[in-house]
């Protein structure tokens, strides 16, 4: 957005919190508070909801992914160990204790798949727009709109959407420095008329050095859109292309931190002493591998005490293209239509240096340069090919008091898995750069195509029947994975199918007065299950076959009663919720070790969440505003977890891992149209990382500041400060997964304070 846009959009102290459906129904008239319309809390939907705008992005830290957008909101719990959430090994995003893979994600509806780390279907929202492009992001706190592109989203979902181009030439210039020899430059070029072309391009590059440790995590991303008028309807276009380069964070154990220290990491650019850990662990015996150099001993230098205490490096390498091509109508005065597809190509991995596979003498080293003379690391790698298309498409009625919508999404997946290993050059040169694609690998370990085939479709039928609307409706998918082996390393092939023809969704709206309303609704969703080296395909052929006709998916009930109020200088809202989490999946043995039993993925009983949200945003004086939100979380499991063996672990009752009782959010803002100010504080309450509750984290209160100035039309400057009072903690929990007790290296540390400069010019 230009900087004229932004003053003219915030002069007379409209709040930059704008948190609603962005429609123009929903905006006060003039004169009824202040002299800029005020949007209010999802006025008129049947569920939870709320848009972050434009506006409040734009204070975000240049180049931050847009999930910090909505940290804010309630119940959203947005954990990351660096500043921006763009490190994906560490960035979370839960919603009502459902984790991010539960939740549905898309961008101008096209699916983001899971977005977990290592995505089968589909990629993080970092690498498809950059935080400037931005138009709205909409969250759904409980299961979402059923026409939303996603076949997990047991929980809420995160609908992001891009800005349309303007109708004129502009030319939009950012740069950024900061903390930790951060640099960023974005540039944007607009072109267009009111009535016909209207496109913009734009390139971005941003480079950080990690806060502790040494490395660098860096990203060039373009991205482009395009809106061309048909008669009475529109085209529409879009192209994002990335390539993130991302070197890790070393995971902690609460004992590491106690050991180590909070500024403890990976030993890169030391390769001597990774190698040396690596000897004392052959020595010792913890990595299972012949002793490489007796004379480094058994005693690690230090305070280190484990080969996995550090590693010498680890990264995340991620290349992705998306594009996609819509058209959408009226047909007449109470029908339109609108399709879109798309296609979206991935290629990346993940790199770790391994001291439990050593190198071989004369095997290709990982650069191409030529052959190792032996090192007790090689570097492991988990490689990921992703080429999918889909459509997707809806058409509206409106048939007297009732309004009708019909719409379905197909997808095409096709997904390639691989873990392999690659030689570094010797004991002294690791020749194997972790911000490069390994070339030659010497092992492959397990090598998959995974094909996934989706169709969905829904029905909504909306009831107006003033001053009550009802909507009625349902979704219904099948999904068909197959699994073909190219190397089965021991894991299962096969074919598998999830179908749910009927997940009904329901709710009410009874508005009250012009400022005031109930809403209330139910939602069923079901699961599909994931075409990915895990799941139901992390077992043995044995024990896929033995549960793939039995296993079911897991499912959601989620009850929202709730209440908004919207006057001229005050909007809030009020809500209680309950989840029913059905048939949770987990890995667990099947039987006896002794005899080969495979651990198998099997049903583990139920989660119950229950909460309480509120929210206000309030205009206390002219140019000053005041947004705070709170939710309280009850999340507990209902069942305990017998395995195959008999073996009964005792879950009934305990709290949901990561699930914080309490988050407390609030956003002080001042804007007169030229001088802008940003003081936020964040807090979340202790966080249980085992399923059995006895290891946890201290709650945390991050603050963030955000100062700014705009000197003339199109001349502006801003400085960020994240964690402005240098809390030192931990910034996310389960990185490398969840135990049932006691202490785990599963933990990353959040950054300490950071600071931010930013000029953006206009033309």
């Amino acid at each position: 957005m230009r900087v004229a846009a932004i003053r003219k959009a915030v002069s007379g102290g409209a709040s930059v919190i704008a948190l609603a459906i962005a429609t123009p129904a929903l905006a006060q008239a003039p004169g009824e508070g202040d002299e800029e319309a005020i949007i209010v809390f999802g006025k008129g939907e049947t569920r939870q909801v709320q848009e972050v705008e434009a506006l409040d992005i734009q204070l975000l830290t240049p180049g931050a992914s847009p999930i910090k957008a909505i940290e804010k909101l309630p119940s959203v719990n947005v954990q990351a160990s660096d500043p921006f959430g763009n490190y994906e090994w560490s960035t979370r995003v839960t919603i009502r204790s459902f984790t991010q893979d539960k939740l549905g994600h898309t961008l101008d509806g096209i699916p983001l798949g899971n977005m977990q780390y290592g995505n089968f279907n589909g990629l993080h929202v970092s690498r498809a727009i950059s935080s400037e492009n931005l138009g709205s992001v909409r969250v759904s706190q409980g299961a979402g709109a059923i026409g939303t592109q996603a076949t997990n989203n047991l929980g809420g979902t995160l609908e992001y959407a891009s800005m349309d181009p303007l109708d004129h030439f502009a030319v939009d210039v950012h740069g950024t420095y900061g903390s930790n020899e951060t640099k960023r430059g974005f540039v944007r070029v607009n072109l267009g008329s009111a009535e016909g072309l209207r496109a913009y391009v734009s390139y971005a590059y941003g480079s950080t050095d990690k806060h502790k440790g040494e490395g660098t995590q860096d990203q060039h991303m373009v991205n482009a859109k395009a809106v061309l008028p048909v008669g009475e309807g529109q085209l529409d276009a879009w192209f994002s292309w990335s390539d993130r380069r991302e070197q890790d964070y070393q995971d902690m154990s609460l004992d590491m931190l106690a050991r180590l220290g909070y500024e403890f990491d990976n030993t890169f650019p030391d390769y001597a002493t990774g190698v040396l850990y690596a000897d004392i662990g052959n020595n010792r015996g913890e990595t299972g591998a012949a002793i490489s150099n007796a004379a480094a001993g058994k005693v690690y230098p230090g305070n280190v005490e484990t080969v996995d205490d550090a590693y010498y490096d680890a990264s995340g390498l991620r290349k992705d293209m998306v594009a996609a091509f819509g058209y959408s109508t009226p047909l007449g005065d109470a029908a339109d239509i609108a399709i879109k597809g798309y296609y979206h190509h991935n290629e990346g991995m993940g790199l770790w240096a391994t001291p439990y596979v050593p190198s071989p003498v004369g095997a290709p080293i990982g650069n191409g340069s030529g052959t190792s003379t032996g090192s007790p690391i090689s570097t492991r790698t988990t490689e990921y090919d992703i080429d999918r298309y889909g459509v997707f498409g809806s058409a509206n009625f409106e048939i007297g008091f009732n309004k009708l919508t019909v719409g379905g999404w197909y997808e095409n997946n096709e997904f390639n898995q691989a873990r392999r290993f690659y030689a570094m050059a010797s004991r002294s040169e690791p020749g194997v750069n972790y911000r490069r694609y390994p070339v030659n690998p010497f092992f492959t370990q397990w090598n998959f195509d995974f094909t996934t085939k989706t169709l969905q479709y829904y029905v909504q039928d909306t009831i107006d029947l003033d001053p009550v609307k009802i909507n009625v409706g349902w979704k219904g998918f099948r999904v068909t994975n197959r699994a073909d082996a190219i190397i089965a390393g021991g894991f299962p092939a096969g074919k598998f199918k999830t179908v749910d023809w009927f997940q009904p969704h329901v709710g009410a709206v009874f508005a009250l007065s012009e400022q005031a309303e109930l809403f209330a609704g139910f939602s069923q969703v079901t699961a599909a299950f994931p075409s990915v080296n895990g799941s139901i395909w992390g077992t043995t052929q044995a024990g896929f076959d033995a549960i793939k006709d039995t296993i079911k998916p897991e499912t959601s009930d989620t009850y929202e009663l709730g209440a908004r109020y919207g006057s001229g200088n005050f909007s809030g809202l009020l809500g209680v919720y309950m989840v029913k989490f059905h048939d949770r999946l987990l890995s667990v043995s099947s039987g006896a070790d002794i005899i080969g039993s495979p651990s198998v993925l099997q049903n583990v009983g139920s989660v119950r969440s229950v909460g309480i949200e509120a929210a206000g945003d309030w205009k206390f004086a002219t140019n000053w505003s005041l947004f705070a939100s709170y939710t309280y979380t009850d999340a507990t499991y209902r069942d305990d977890v017998v395995d195959g063996k008999g073996v009964v672990t005792l879950l009934k009752g305990k709290t949901v891992v990561d699930a914080p009782k309490h988050l407390i959010k609030g956003v002080l803002n001042y804007d007169d149209g030229n001088a802008y100010a940003n003081f936020s504080l964040n807090y979340m309450s202790k966080r249980y990382f085992n399923y059995l509750n006895d290891r946890s984290v201290d709650g945390r209160l991050i603050a963030d500041f955000t100062i700014g100035y705009r000197l003339q039309e199109n001349l502006e400057f801003q400085f960020n400060v994240s964690n402005l009072f240098d809390e030192q903690y931990i910034g996310t929990i389960n990185s490398a997964g969840t135990g049932n007790s006691g202490d785990r290296q599963t933990l990353l540390v959040g950054a300490p304070q950071q600071a931010f400069f930013t000029l953006k010019a206009g033309f």
